[in-house]
C-alpha cells in the first residue's frame, strides 16, 4: 500500500511493525535500529509498544478505544520524528486497520510510512510467550487479549509481509532494509539530504 506519489517535504520516514504478541516486532526492530544508526547513519527513534504503554499510555486498559488511543499516541509522536527527518521505528500490536490507517494519514504529513506485517502463526507466538499471557487469555483469566478473546485485523496490503517463525530477528531486520532499499528508487533513504 505504499504511496509512491507521496513526496513529502522530509527525508524522514516510519516503519510501523504490526503483529500478535510475540511475533517478533521487538527483536527484529532492535536489529533494524542498530543497523540504521550504525550503517545508515541516521537519526533513529524506537518507539516499542511495551514502553510506549509504560510511559505515554499509563492508565489505558485494553479495550478497543484504549489501544485505539496507545496507537494514536505513537502515530503521533512518529509523525514528530518524521517531520525532523528523523526515521520511527514502531513496534506495536496495533490490531485495529482503522487505527493503522490513521497513523499512516497522520505520518504521510510529513514523510513516508511503510507498514510491515510480521505475520508469525500464533502457535509459534504462543510457543515464545513466557509470561503466560496466551494461556492466562485462553484460561479466561485475562480478558481482551489480542488474537485469542479480542480479534487482530490483519492488514490486508501492507507494505512487506514478514513470517517471523522463519530465520532469526536479525535476518528479517536485513528483509526490511533490503525492502528499503528496493523502494528508495534513488531517494535518499539513508543519509541526511
Amino acid at each position: 500500500m505504499t504511496n509512491e506519489s507521496d513526496e513529502s517535504s522530509g527525508n524522514g520516514f516510519a516503519l510501523l511493525l504490526t503483529g500478535l504478541s510475540g511475533a517478533g516486532k521487538s527483536s527484529i526492530a532492535r536489529h533494524l535500529v542498530e543497523y540504521l544508526q550504525q550503517e545508515a547513519k541516521r537519526r533513529v527513534t524506537l518507539l516499542d509498544g511495551d514502553e510506549v504503554r509504560k510511559h505515554l499510555c499509563a492508565g489505558l486498559g485494553f479495550s478497543r478505544e484504549d489501544r485505539m488511543t496507545n496507537v494514536r499516541r505513537l502515530a503521533y509522536v512518529a509523525s514528530e520524528v518524521v517531520k525532523h527527518e528523523g526515521i520511527a521505528v514502531c513496534a506495536i500490536i496495533a490490531p485495529y486497520a482503522q487505527s493503522r490507517i490513521a497513523m499512516r494519514e497522520m505520518v504521510q504529513r510529513y514523510g513516508r510510512f511503510y507498514e510491515v506485517y510480521v505475520n508469525t502463526p500464533i502457535d509459534v507466538c504462543e510457543s515464545r510467550d513466557v509470561k503466560g499471557l496466551y494461556a492466562k487469555a485462553r484460561s479466561g483469566e485475562i480478558q481482551l487479549f489480542t488474537g485469542i478473546t479480542d480479534p487482530y485485523e490483519a492488514p490486508v496490503q501492507p507494505d512487506l509481509e514478514i513470517d517471523a517463525s522463519v530465520g532469526s530477528p536479525l535476518a528479517s531486520a536485513h528483509q526490511i532494509v533490503d525492502f528499503l532499499a528496493h523502494i528508495s528508487k534513488g531517494r535518499q533513504l539513508f543519509s541526511r539530504r
